[in-house]
This record gives C-alpha cells, structure tokens and sequence, in this order.
C-alpha cells in the first residue's frame, strides 16, 4: 500500500476522534513524487456511486446534491466554521490551487462544504465563513443526524460533538469531532479519491488537471445529465 493511502485511511479513522488536532497525518505522508502522472491524494481503489440527498444551502434554498452537481467535478468536504486548524486550512488550500485555473477549468469545478455544527454554524455565519476562501464555495446545513447518514453513504465516520458540562448550546464553545478528507466527486456521481488534511497547495494543483481529466472522460455530455428523478 502507498504511503498516500496509509495516511489518507488513518486520517479517516482518526475523524472520528473528539480532539480534531490530533488526526492531522503527518505533512511528509502524502507521496509527492513529481512526474508521475498519479494522483498525490488518494485515489479509491473501488470508486463508489456517492448517495442521493438533499440540504439547505446557506440562501435558505434546498439542495438536491446528485442533480446540482451534475457534470461538475465536486470537491466534497464534512467540517465545521469553529474548527480552528483543519477546516480553514483545507478550504483555504483548496481554494488557493483554485485561483491558479483557467476561467473554463474553474467553471467545471463545485465546491461543496457540509456543517457537522448545525447548532452554530447558521446560514449567514456559513455564508460570510466560506467567503473568505472563495464567494462560489456552496454550504450545507441539515440535522446532524441526517448529516451523519449521508457521511456513512460517502464511507465516512459519523461527527460526534464533545460532550461538556453542562451539555453544549448553541453560543458555547466544543468541539466537533469530524472525518478530514475532502471527497472528489465526478460528474457521473463516482466519487474518486480522498484528500486528507496535510494536501499541500502543489499537490492540489498537480492533482486537478488530472481529476479533470477523469472527469471528462467519465461525465455524460453538456445537456445529458441523468433527469430521471425530476
């Protein structure tokens, strides 16, 4: 097994735990070979159809997650606007190697970030929190326990919030526990590979064009998206 996909299977074990700080896989974990034309995340060795489900985005709007993604390649990510170390970095890389695409390459590209904080993570605090990465990224909130079904659907382990004395609110201060890696979907609703927290900016940009290019090999052509549930 790679290193890539030793680190990448550990960070999800480890998002189960209610100390985030302590899943980040060490930054020398990812296979960073130049050159070789494969993926530095972790690409699955058995690529599963991902679920049908629907959340609110953070305009207040339902979100059927299959058809509006649809042909897009789509970086999912399971987080919270709390968390201090993982979710901004990971947004804030991601978003970064975005900036380097050309204005067609980006246009093909949904970021899709789901709160496992529902409790505190409202619309306009979702909303105003993505936009300092990039105004496009698209945010999701439902039960937590609607959000834990989907999480199992994509293979992920559920979040978990610290329990506190007296137990957590709304304006309190804890912890979510939550899986780390962002899940890349193509446009066939395939998702193909996982990226841990530790993915740098260049493994990122290595990474995209060939995703890309998975993508448009797999997706059905511009208007032929399956319409089957409408």
């Amino acid at each position: 097994m790679r290193p890539a996909r030793v680190a990448a299977l550990g960070a999800v074990a480890c998002g189960v735990g209610l100390a985030v700080l302590a899943c980040a896989p060490p930054d020398t974990a990812i296979d960073r070979t130049e050159g070789t034309g494969e993926l530095r995340g972790l690409a699955l060795e058995q690529p599963f159809e991902v679920p049908e489900f629907a959340l609110t985005d953070s305009r207040g709007r339902r979100f059927d997650f299959r058809p509006e993604t649809a042909g897009s390649l789509t970086l999912l990510f399971f987080g919270y606007t709390h968390c201090h170390d993982i979710c901004p970095v990971q947004m804030a890389v991601l978003g970064a190697a975005l900036d380097d695409l050309s204005y067609a390459d980006r246009r093909e590209i949904e970021v899709v970030f789901v709160t496992t904080d529902p409790a505190r993570d409202t619309p306009d605090r979702l909303r105003d929190w993505l936009d300092l990465f990039d105004a496009s990224f698209i945010g999701l909130s439902g039960e937590l326990e609607t959000v834990n079904e989907i999480q199992a659907g994509f293979h992920l382990p559920p979040a978990r919030i610290e329990e506190t004395s007296p137990p957590p609110g709304a304006g309190e201060p804890y912890l979510v526990g939550h899986a780390t890696p962002i899940v890349a979907v193509t446009g066939d609703g395939v998702a193909r590979a996982l990226y841990p927290s530790g993915v740098r900016q260049t493994d990122w940009r290595h990474d995209l064009p060939l995703l890309l290019r998975l993508h448009r090999s797999v997706s059905p052509p511009a208007g032929e998206a399956d319409t089957s549930g409408d």
